[in-house]
């Protein structure tokens, strides 16, 4: 496994551990006057969907995913535990997070996914607080993405972001990095 990969999977953890303590984050000082965060012209974008279309087959880990990576993780001798989804103050209680690695051996290698419905209200609150905490926010063709401001990620992907949230309509995706959300495929 290469480096990046592993100091990606460090920070997945370490950012994980964060998400899901009781104490609200302490605001990043900055002493440069081109630091990162929430600049008047942003805001947050509404879901416009409160009831998002679920198949009716069961969210897990392996169905969050496409076929091919979990195949992938499972030859590596990998398993999915599930974690407390927990994004910008908010528990996301429909839906799943996973934290895939080999938890036969001590290490702090993995890979993260999670996928949640979402409504308006709970959208505007997670977006609002992850753009408090320094999030960049980018518009895409699949929804909003906010990505961790890479001065602070443990990994980045070979674009230069590292974990980041999707949102679209009714939903939002987690992964360890934006090329990451590629790989989760549900709903199906």
């Amino acid at each position: 496994m290469n480096s990046r990969i592993m100091s990606a999977t460090a920070g997945v953890l370490l950012l994980v551990a964060a998400l899901t303590a009781c104490a609200a984050p302490e605001p990043r000082p900055s002493s440069s006057p081109d630091a990162v965060g929430p600049r008047p012209t942003e805001t947050t974008v509404p879901v416009t969907s409160p009831t998002p279309e679920v198949p009716d087959a069961e969210l897990t880990c392996e169905s969050m995913i496409s076929a091919g990576t979990v195949a992938a993780l499972a030859d590596a001798g990998w398993t999915a535990e599930t974690k407390e989804f927990v994004a910008g103050g908010v528990e996301l209680t429909e839906g799943l997070l996973c934290f895939w690695a080999d938890y036969t051996v001590a290490s702090d290698h993995g890979q993260l996914y999670g996928w949640s419905a979402i409504g308006d209200s709970d959208a505007a609150s997670v977006q609002a607080a992850l753009l408090a905490e320094g999030w960049k926010r980018e518009d895409g063709p699949d929804g909003v993405y906010f990505t961790e401001d890479p001065r602070y990620a443990m990994g980045t992907d070979d674009d230069g972001y590292g974990m980041t949230y999707l949102f679209g309509d009714g939903w939002v995706r987690l992964a360890d990095t934006r090329q990451g959300l590629i790989l989760i495929e549900w709903p199906r």
